[in-house]
């Protein structure tokens, strides 16, 4: 089966937003980044919920972005405090948006993908879990910062 290019983008963006969920479960339940992933392989990757069938993910981009995310978090956390005003550590932030940020992070750092492309689809991510509005325009900030760090010589 051939995956057309539009399709292929579809499941790196839905591989993108599994990941951040991913990323939350992993730290809310203790559980293993490979307990995890085979968590979201095998039960959430294309599943339905009332009605509604789930985009399946790109494996290979959501393998990496959770391998990447695990095995770099203390350099993508020093890098995402960098980008946060001194009273609001990575630490006391929302653990969705610890999650978005390590993810993004894992992406930004493997400079595969161009880093505006990286910004846009976590912004994009960011609105599904976003209460008020204000939240895409806080990533948006937080993740130019950590671009700019992450690959100087794009910008």
């Amino acid at each position: 089966m051939t995956i057309s290019n539009n399709q292929l983008r579809k499941m790196k963006s839905a591989a993108r937003f599994y990941a951040v969920q991913a990323l939350f479960q992993m730290e809310a339940s203790g559980q293993t980044v490979d307990q995890v992933i085979r968590e979201f392989e095998d039960h959430r990757f294309g599943a339905t919920y009332d009605d509604a069938e789930m985009i399946e993910g790109d494996l290979k981009t959501f393998r990496g972005l959770m391998e990447g995310a695990v095995n770099e978090q203390a350099a993508i956390d020093q890098m995402t405090d960098r980008a946060l005003v001194a009273k609001w550590p990575i630490a006391r932030i929302d653990p969705t948006w610890r999650a978005l940020f390590r993810a993004a992070g894992a992406e930004l750092k493997k400079a595969q993908t161009p880093p505006k492309v990286v910004i846009s689809e976590f912004v994009a991510v960011s609105e599904a879990f976003s209460h008020d509005g204000k939240e895409p325009k806080f990533v948006n900030a937080v993740l130019d910062h950590m671009a700019r760090e992450a690959q100087p010589e794009k910008f």
